[in-house]
């Protein structure tokens, strides 16, 4: 199974300071003595000076520069400090094919957020928590007496907190192949209890599905809609006019990005990615302006406008460690770790580092990084398969404010990765057929309706002398024969980019989809 979402989590491994700087790199002075703050609120450095500004200065050419060598569309960013925004711009364009002024990006263009919509989604439950709506340790069935996990006793104990911060035992990437199908919000949540669970609340796992079981019960305990909820406690109180959780909503943005996957050396706006199922954890759309507004709010612990919208104590578990999600593989290297909706870390610096990425494979990425210490936040979105053009470009401007000059090459770093992580998946994937395969039985014989507890019924029909197999509301193949009994197919989705090839293996009044059997549940039976 790919996963750009888990690529993103990989790779954040780097933004968060697992990278070491060169031996030559010169150091800056060291901090004064500060006998007044507490040791764990003392950097390592004092920072350079005016180095806000100077960083900024230099976000153009590195924004060009990365859109020239990746072959980005396009891309807005936008710099919050001392509460202020200094820096909002765009830059490409919002569909490739298209020529005039009205295609440029600016900072109000709208892009979809991906994964940027968890640490939204998480502010919008700390809201709730501070006004005594909800708790983060409140039991998802409390809120949704029809959710189950595989284990009843985890099941009455998992909390909204445990969703958040992905340490329920779900599976990794759990639920998002049954999206992909066309399952809608209440059925995925309802087929995770199929799934096996890894050890509670000891084991990281990057789940969707898991984070929007958690905001549905947030939602719930308010008696409203998610998107409803994230609008009146969120959105409009910080002037987020172009922000929302429902795909339509983006789809009817006049000013929009457009999402392009990579495919043939070039990027095409050749897919729709409607995430709506998922919306908490990856359904968002804003603009860089809009974001700015939220980051502002964020750096001011939950005030806006001299008022506080959401209750500092109640947002602090948010940024604050819940578990390890990265663990050093040895004793001098930085772990990194997740709060409730937001990555947190520590740089090469001595500072805590607020972070996230959003990714589509069909195309989205998007990152924003927080330096609470130097009061400062970048964030950038682009609208293309993922390349580690965000992750770079903020990570190069977080290396400008803390140490003067970039001290890795980022973009090498995270676009290695990201290139490894969108590869074709199927285990006929590259593979030549054999060259004198045995003949398969009367295609007939092969027709029928397999059912799967977890993947719902899969068809086999006979159409135009061949078999098409057709799964959900979405998955609809037409099956290759390869050899004896197996068969082969194509198709493109979140979890399976352009060249991967599926394989389906027919014994009796079994068939088993390969791709669909990660967690040993792709037996269908007739």
């Amino acid at each position: 199974m790919s996963s750009l979402v888990r690529a993103v989590v990989a790779v954040l491994l780097l933004t968060l300071g697992v990278g070491c700087a060169s031996e030559s790199t010169p150091q800056a002075p060291s901090a004064p003595a500060q006998a007044d703050v507490p040791p764990p609120l003392v950097p390592a450095m004092a920072l350079p000076e005016n180095a806000v500004e100077d960083a900024v200065a230099k976000l153009d050419g590195i924004a060009e520069r990365l859109l020239s060598e990746s072959g980005v569309p396009g891309m807005a960013v936008a710099v919050v400090h001392a509460g202020e925004t200094v820096y909002a711009k765009g830059f490409g364009v919002k569909k490739v094919g298209e020529d005039g002024a009205q295609n440029q990006v600016d900072a109000d263009t709208v892009f979809q957020l991906a994964s940027l919509s968890k640490p939204l989604a998480a502010t919008v439950v700390a809201h709730q928590v501070g006004v005594g709506a909800i708790g983060w340790d409140t039991p998802i069935v409390t809120e949704l007496p029809w959710f189950a996990l595989s284990d009843p006793v985890v099941t009455q104990m998992v909390t909204i907190g445990d969703m958040l911060a992905h340490r329920s035992g779900l599976p990794d990437h759990a639920g998002d192949q049954l999206e992909d199908i066309g399952y809608d919000r209440r059925q995925v949540l309802e087929r995770l209890r199929h799934l096996p669970l890894d050890p509670f609340r000891i084991s990281y796992a990057y789940t969707n599905f898991g984070f929007t079981a958690g905001a549905e019960a947030v939602a719930e305990g308010a008696g409203k809609p998610w998107e409803q909820l994230a609008d009146e406690v969120l959105f409009e109180p910080l002037g987020m006019a172009s922000t929302s959780y429902r795909f339509a909503d983006y789809a009817d943005r006049p000013n929009r990005a457009v999402g392009h996957i990579h495919a043939d050396g070039r990027y095409q706006p050749t897919y729709v990615r409607d995430a709506d199922p998922e919306a908490p954890a990856g359904g968002a759309s804003a603009s860089a302006n809009d974001m700015t507004r939220w980051l502002a709010m964020v750096l001011a612990n939950g005030s806006h406008a001299g008022k506080q919208l959401v209750a500092a104590e109640a947002l602090l578990p948010a940024l604050t460690p819940q578990i390890v999600s990265s663990r050093a593989t040895e004793p001098a290297m930085r772990s990194g770790f997740y709060g409730y909706g937001f990555n947190v870390g520590t740089t090469s610096g001595a500072r805590t580092e607020l972070s996230h990425s959003g990714a589509f494979l069909l195309g989205a990425a998007t990152n924003f990084l927080i330096l609470p210490s130097a009061d400062v936040a970048i964030v950038a979105l682009t609208n293309g398969t993922p390349s580690g053009v965000p992750e770079a470009l903020t990570a190069e401007f977080a290396d400008l404010v803390q140490f003067g000059e970039v001290r890795e090459d980022w973009y090498g770093l995270y676009s290695k990765v990201f290139a490894e992580m969108i590869n074709p998946e199927g285990s006929l994937a590259g593979k030549q057929p054999p060259a004198d395969p045995a003949p398969a039985a009367p295609l007939s014989s092969y027709v029928g309706t397999y059912h799967n507890d977890y993947w719902g019924p899969a068809t086999v029909t006979e159409v135009d002398g061949g078999l098409q197999l057709t799964l959900g509301t979405k998955f609809d193949a037409r099956l290759s024969h390869w050899d004896g009994n197996t068969f082969t197919y194509t198709w493109v989705s979140e979890n399976f980019p352009p060249g991967s090839v599926g394989e389906v293996t027919f014994d009796g009044d079994t068939l088993t989809i390969a791709d669909y059997d990660e967690f040993g549940m792709g037996a269908f039976l007739r």
